[in-house]
């Protein structure tokens, strides 16, 4: 199965064309904005390096959130046009899955979800022990301690977890995107807000 994996949700526009598992091309460019003018591009040239076409694709695979409002829907859109135009499956990956993927152990997947709050999902090794929740942070520095925060809300739970190594990567890791999205069976690209939207 080809995959192409895009995220736009986070800090950056980030892609990968998957074949079975190996990563043929990827792409992270960290950005701020700016993702809505690149993400056409940059996929355009993840084909190329690729060296496919892109009726080559099965499958599309694309962040839902939670994340950054505006980031999320150009993501989605675009992943679901282009699968409209090429007549191919897109599916949808949870951001705080990826993130509690990008690291072994017990891992704290967090985001900011501002007013006192986090958005958050405990991994072991990849596997989800509970369903991810928006909690205060208070609430959120109860839960067991793990052995990473990762994401942006992970310094606003780094003084309850002072054992806790601390990562903020720019984007979800696309060859994990990739490898959620091929999964089967395959999750609806709907958009996961959690809570009233944030930029």
């Amino acid at each position: 199965m080809i995959i192409l994996a895009l995220d736009t949700c986070l800090n950056a526009c980030a892609g990968a064309v998957v074949r079975d598992g190996v990563v043929l091309s990827k792409i992270v460019e960290p950005m701020q904005r700016g993702h809505q003018e690149r993400i056409a591009g940059m996929t355009a040239q993840l084909m190329a390096d690729a060296h496919l076409n892109f009726p080559d694709l099965d499958r599309i695979a694309v962040t839902l959130g939670p994340g950054s409002f505006t980031g999320l829907r150009i993501g989605l859109a675009f992943a679901k046009g282009l699968g409209v135009a090429l007549d191919i499956p897109c599916v949808g990956v949870g951001v705080l899955d990826v993130l509690g993927r990008q690291a072994q152990g017990r891992v704290a997947a967090v985001l900011d979800a501002r007013g006192g709050a986090v958005h958050l999902r405990l991994l072991e090794n990849g596997a989800p022990m509970a369903e991810a929740a928006t909690l205060s942070i208070e609430d959120a520095g109860r839960l067991a301690a793990p052995d990473m925060l990762i994401g942006d809300g992970a310094p606003l739970l780094a003084q309850r977890f002072p054992k806790a190594q601390v990562e903020i990567p720019d984007a979800c890791d696309p060859a994990i995107v990739a490898a959620l999205g091929a999964m089967d069976p395959p999750s609806p690209a709907d958009p996961i807000y959690m809570r009233a939207a944030y930029a």
